[in-house]
């Protein structure tokens, strides 16, 4: 009965979301049109029957309805309740329903926001992101559908969502449950997080589109309008990212975090073209400057996050992250290619309405590094969209499917984050429309120099790799311009009779805009350390080991115990767990128990592995393999990562630079409030 009312209400929202677009059409010349106001309504209605259908999924994965096929697929007796929930998004036809609730949720919200000044775009933005949300229910609806059950038709099981003749149902005992890698907490939170990212750069992308249709994308408004909603999306894709990286670490066994897998460039290239949106938005808003960039940045955002979710669920790409090949890929492809088409006729269309309001007066200036910043931004963006199609394309010009590995994109894409890098931290030393080059020498000399000095004493200490010294000098060097920032700001605000803490508080309070930004760039700082550390530095050593037996890394050593297995989830899960002692110089660390599980219901192993974290450092220990219990020898293998924590710590600092960067401040607020009166009293009289 429940999983019936998901149906019927999936198919009430397609139905809801057609006459959204049909309403805005039929009211877009006459913007107080009954119209548009019943196309918003259609729109938050769609958002609640999506609720009651995406409900009606996790109601059936939690209860154990295992004639429905999904649930059949990804749930079990054994998993516990939040597994079940997340479940949801462990598979093809639950990820594109949850995709698609996500974005009725981004959609909805947008018709219940202040209209007043966006009013001439709002048919169109309505038009275009529904059209999304359209899309992606269709293909819930008759192509990956959740709310299929299992049919007996003689000795063949048929999927049907109503009975089909001469059938009756098969409803196994129990269901295969989710995949063993998802079943990680990084499962809980990475897939949403991503998602809330995909579909939150949308909004942007319907707002710039409705500008070019409406004539209007000469002004600023509709990047003004939608910057927090860029940044909300920003900041959920670059979690997602972080949490995709900390499961990979936890779960893969590898001993790294990231290995430029297909899928994992699929969620890296719209963030970082988003990220490009971002800066080459504020040039527009101060200067009036690259409108055209602006537009192609946020199109290409859009095309990346519908090519993601293609090569991710259409399995045209092998991955440890993807689903298994699907009908959906021709769907996906038709869809990114028409309204990539459609996007670039329409700013061809309107180039004419798209010139700058200045020209770039020196190649000193803001304007012109973050210019330099897009280019390399999308510089990245190319060669790792080039890296990953390449199997594709080799497979259809040779027959032969190449894959492109790492050292591709460490050589192509290392000297351009490097470049990158290094801008980050001079942008804001820069003046916008001319800088001084006497002024900007005197302003970077002192971190210059200190930086130098600390490549030095890393050089003194042994460390003889070039390139990573220089790593640590950019990262130190960076590091640096952004604290004088901050410090040069305090010290501005002492001169008046502050002491320091209260006058960084002030500070960032009243800018929290530019504030917020050099925080984000502390933490892109902190993860560019942790990435040296972990590229130039990481050990690892493997050996047979019997108990009272050791293995030495650096001026580490683990010394093998015990072995034992044991039973997990009704006996589903078998794990045999390996007891080992850690010691550094001599001193014992910890105990750790390093295990390989075996789920019976699957036949997939999994490679758990312990580790101890230190400020400095990870011993990442895994368990590879054994002769038996008791005892003979074990395999272990042990990774030493150097700084990879500060990867993890700069990821919560840029998240935490990002919402401050977001936070309305007290003016802000008082604007919205004061706009949001008129445009409710006119609702109200619609």
């Amino acid at each position: 009965m429940i999983n019936d009312l998901g149906f019927i209400t999936l198919v009430l929202s397609v139905l809801a979301s057609l006459y959204a677009i049909c309403a805005a059409l039929r009211g877009r010349h006459d913007l107080a049109s009954p119209w548009l106001s019943s196309a918003r309504r259609a729109v938050v209605a769609a958002f609640l029957l999506m609720t009651l259908s995406t409900a009606a999924v996790v109601y059936g994965l939690v209860a154990g309805d295992f004639q429905v096929n999904y649930v059949y697929q990804t749930s079990s007796r054994s998993m516990s309740t939040l597994l079940k929930v997340t479940a949801l998004w462990g598979g093809q036809e639950g990820s594109i329903l949850f995709w698609t609730w996500l974005m009725s949720a981004f959609t909805a919200a947008v018709m219940v926001r202040k209209w007043s000044s966006d009013r001439p775009l709002m048919p169109w933005v309505i038009v275009v992101s529904v059209g999304t949300l359209l899309f992606f229910q269709g293909v819930s609806l008759f192509i990956a559908n959740p709310f299929t059950r299992l049919w007996f038709l003689g000795q063949d099981v048929v999927h049907s969502v109503w009975q089909p003749a001469g059938t009756f149902p098969a409803v196994p005992r129990d269901g295969q449950g989710l995949n063993p890698l998802l079943r990680h907490p990084g499962m809980v939170g990475h897939p949403p997080t991503l998602y809330l990212g995909f579909v939150g750069f949308v909004i942007p992308y319907a707002f710039a589109m409705a500008a070019l249709i409406t004539g209007r994308a000469a002004d600023d408004t509709w990047i003004r309008t939608t910057r927090r909603w860029t940044l909300i999306a920003w900041l959920f894709l670059s979690i997602g990212l972080i949490l995709g990286g900390r499961w990979a670490y936890d779960v893969l066994g590898w001993g790294g975090y990231w290995g430029w897998d297909p899928v994992e460039n699929a969620s890296f290239m719209p963030w970082l073209t988003g990220t490009a949106f971002l800066h080459s938005a504020m040039i527009q808003e101060k200067r009036g400057m690259l409108k055209v960039w602006n537009m192609i940045l946020i199109i290409l955002t859009y095309s990346l996050i519908l090519f993601g979710t293609f090569i991710t669920r259409s399995g045209v790409i092998s991955s440890v992250h993807s689903f298994a090949r699907s009908a959906i890929g021709p769907a996906f492809f038709a869809f990114i290619s028409v309204t990539f088409l459609a996007s670039l006729f329409l700013l061809f269309e309107r180039l004419g309405t798209l010139k700058s309001e200045h020209q770039m007066d020196s190649l000193l200036s803001r304007e012109a590094i973050f210019l330099l910043q897009n280019l390399l931004f999308l510089g990245i963006t190319f060669a790792t969209f080039w890296g990953t199609i390449f199997p594709m394309i080799s497979e259809l010009v040779t027959g032969e499917k190449i894959t492109v590995g790492p050292p591709f994109y460490n050589k192509v894409n290392g000297p351009l984050f490097a470049v990158l890098v290094l801008t980050m931290g001079v942008a804001p030393l820069f003046a916008w429309r001319k800088q001084s080059a006497a002024r900007l020498g005197r302003a970077l000399w002192l971190p210059f120099v200190i930086a130098v000095a600390i490549a030095l004493g890393l050089l003194l200490t042994g460390i003889r790799n070039p390139a990573a010294l220089f790593g640590y000098w950019l990262v130190a060097f960076v590091g640096l311009t952004t604290l004088w920032e901050f410090g040069r700001g305090v010290r501005a605000r002492m001169r008046h009779g502050e002491g320091p803490v209260l006058a960084l508080a002030r500070l960032v309070g009243r800018n929290r805009r530019r504030y917020g930004g050099y925080v984000v760039h502390l933490g892109v700082v902190m993860i560019a350390l942790g990435v040296v550390g972990t590229n130039f530095f990481q050990q690892e050593t493997q050996g047979m080991l019997r108990p009272g037996e050791s293995l030495h890394l650096g001026r580490y050593t683990m010394t093998y115990e015990s072995l034992r297995q044991y039973t997990l989830e009704g006996g589903d899960r078998q794990v045999t767990e390996a007891q080992v002692s850690l010691y550094r110089d001599g001193e014992f660390l910890r105990k750790l128990h390093p295990n390989k599980d075996f789920f019976l219901s699957s036949g997939q192993p999994l490679s758990i592995p312990a580790v101890l974290s230190r400020p400095g450092e990870d011993v990442y220990v895994l368990l590879v393999g054994w002769e038996e219990v008791g005892p003979s020898g074990s395999t272990f293998k042990i990774y030493l990562n150097p700084l990879v924590n500060w990867i993890w710590l700069g990821g919560l600092t840029l998240m935490a630079g990002t919402l401050l960067a977001a936070w309305p401040g007290r003016q802000q607020a008082a604007s919205w409030t004061t706009a949001r009166r008129p445009a409710m009293g006119a609702a109200a009289s619609e």
